[in-house]
């Protein structure tokens, strides 16, 4: 046996008892005649004693230990006489009587602790050790609380669990697919799922009424803190819905997560924004909205002055950052520097402070008198002690950089606490995104995605009007996840195809499974997907999925401890049919 107990476990009522741990060593300490070892499990830390008067020799031997070795210990539980109130375990401590080195450890290349020495890029090459940490193991066992409540919240609401496969036909949904050749049918590829949308579909029209799956979903897309190549999705389907039937069951879903994982009481219904009010007054389709700094408007009021730069554009917007008046030069100087960085975009800003006294000093002041700039005030609702920003030029343009700089005001001023959480949906999406450079639409979530009832007669006169029967799930500023009703009749699919450019001959090679399914009686259905990751991610108060997954890859798409992706050899490609060129 190497275990009696885990090293998490054992407490005061424990006093005396014959136990045995097996463990990592976290570390050694010797003082005077008294060698203390913290040996370590993912349930805890107990710390072992060896007196050098009562057995030198096994004193001897604990000092010879080192980190990361793995040991067994026989000992008794005993009460220690300099607790430790930081350890669920730190009011007793195992005199030990036998030791049993089960391996040794090369010292590890950084610290096995929650604040450790290693930086990213060295823990994920030795991420077998990583793993080891508490902080890491947290995460982990949180990711699989959360996904137990899931399957148990929606196995109680009738959902079925499906699998659906991996290795699928090439189809376009948004991003690139990761592609896998086929040896027995030479010059033909595989795909790998970027979401299971077009088996859900099919999953209903085969009479599977409720469908969910915890799986994992493949796109070839650039990386950042909330993507990798792989990632896993909660993937949802039902049929005979609306809309409102879908939101029901997820809101209720989310707050039985909250209530579970977190133990957060949601009571109230979510807000629901529209996706134009949202990128009007928050300049995002996924706003955070913990802190309200709404966007304003303000093109009408300050047109006419004689500054050019407002005369030219077509629109100008503000923000008002409360109680931040008393910013320095260099302190704005760096929200301009901000504003200007390419992943912004922005060409300057104007600010405007609303000092104490009432008096107004702006970077327009030549332009704008002490009245003009305290209309701008009453516009925002500001006070004495806020500070205005500004930004004009392109409206799309505009409006996303004052969201960016919205966030950035918000971090700025401790108003995003990662412990506070404010989920909302986002609805009535344009169906239609067109593309500037050549004028063709693309669906803004995917091709099935059903228009509103109500704009479908626009499908012939202004798609560009017409609004989607979908919905985004926003927390936090992130979009957890994000569905559809979908469309169920081949009429309509077609259509449909046809704005999105596909030929009837195109139509028919990439879909015309699920087109000719549609023939055979397809109910009304409707889902929705969310990111696993990120729910997890969020729970956790993760700033990068990475931290909650096992193996991740790093922002290249590598996995720096398996050495992947790498070269494959001559027979391999040759059995694939398969040269590479290089160039």
């Amino acid at each position: 046996m190497y275990r009696t107990n885990n090293c998490g476990e054992l407490r005061l009522n424990d006093i005396n008892k014959e136990v045995t741990l097996s463990g990592w060593i976290q570390k050694v300490r010797k003082l005077g005649g008294m060698t203390f070892v913290d040996l370590r499990d993912r349930y805890g830390i107990t710390q072992l004693v060896f007196n050098e008067e009562t057995n030198a020799e096994l004193s001897e031997e604990a000092q010879k230990l080192g980190r990361e070795f793995v040991i067994k210990i026989k000992g008794t539980v005993a009460e220690r006489s300099n607790k430790n109130p930081e350890l669920p375990t730190g009011d007793i401590e195992i005199a030990v009587r036998n030791l049993e080195i089960l391996s040794k450890s090369e010292v590890p290349p950084f610290t096995i602790e929650n604040e450790t020495d290693g930086g990213e890029e060295i823990r994920l090459k030795y991420r077998y050790l990583d793993l080891r940490r508490p902080v890491v193991q947290k995460g982990l066992i949180l990711r699989h609380k959360t996904a137990q409540e899931i399957r148990n919240f929606l196995s109680n609401k009738g959902f079925l669990e499906i699998e659906t496969p991996f290795l699928i036909k090439s189809t376009p949904e948004g991003a690139r697919d990761f592609v896998v050749p086929s040896r027995m049918s030479e010059g033909k590829f595989y795909a790998l799922p970027q979401s299971p949308q077009v088996f859900k579909q099919l999953l209903m029209i085969g009479g599977y009424d409720k469908y969910f799956q915890i799986t994992k979903c493949f796109r070839d897309e650039d990386f950042r803190a909330d993507r990798q190549p792989e990632f896993t999705q909660i993937d949802c389907e039902m049929s005979f819905v609306e809309r409102e039937d879908i939101l029901s069951v997820f809101e209720e879903m989310t707050k039985h997560l909250f209530k579970t994982v977190k133990n957060i009481d949601f009571k109230e219904a979510f807000p629901r924004i529209k996706y134009d009010d949202a990128i009007e007054n928050y300049g995002s389709d996924k706003p955070d909205i913990r802190f309200e700094m709404k966007i304003h408007n303000i093109s009408e009021i300050v047109k006419n002055k004689g500054f050019k730069i407002f005369n030219d554009a077509e629109y100008i917007g503000a923000i008002c950052a409360e109680g931040l008046a008393n910013y320095s030069r260099k302190q704005l100087d760096k929200l301009v520097d901000f504003v200007k960085r390419p992943q912004i975009g922005a060409k300057g800003l104007v600010y405007v402070k609303y000092n104490e006294d009432g008096t107004f000093k702006s970077s327009v002041d030549k332009f704008y008198s002490q009245d003009d700039l305290k209309t701008w005030a009453d516009k925002l609702s500001a006070k004495p002690g806020d500070l205005l920003l500004v930004m004009s030029g392109n409206k799309k343009e505009t409006l996303t950089q004052l969201g960016e700089l919205r966030l950035e005001m918000g971090e700025r001023s401790g108003l995003r606490d990662k412990n506070k959480f404010a989920p909302l949906w986002i609805i009535d999406f344009p169906l239609f995104e067109k593309d500037e450079e050549t004028g063709q639409l693309h669906a803004m979530h995917h091709p099935f995605t059903s228009p509103k009832t109500e704009d479908t007669e626009l499908l012939e006169t202004n798609p560009d009007a017409i609004k989607a029967d979908a919905y985004d799930l926003v927390i936090n500023g992130n979009e957890i996840g994000g569905g559809s009703v979908r469309i169920h009749t081949v009429e309509m699919q077609e259509k449909m195809f046809k704005h999105l450019g596909f030929t009837k001959e195109e139509a028919e090679e990439q879909f015309g499974f699920l087109m000719n399914a549609f023939k055979y009686g397809a109910p009304p259905h409707g889902g929705i997907a969310f990111g696993f990751d990120r729910w997890v991610a969020l729970f956790n108060g993760s700033d990068s999925i990475r931290d909650v997954m096992a193996f991740p890859k790093n922002n290249a798409g590598r996995d720096l401890m398996i050495d992947a992706p790498s070269e494959i050899d001559k027979l391999q490609l040759d059995d694939l049919h398969l040269k590479i060129v290089k160039k």
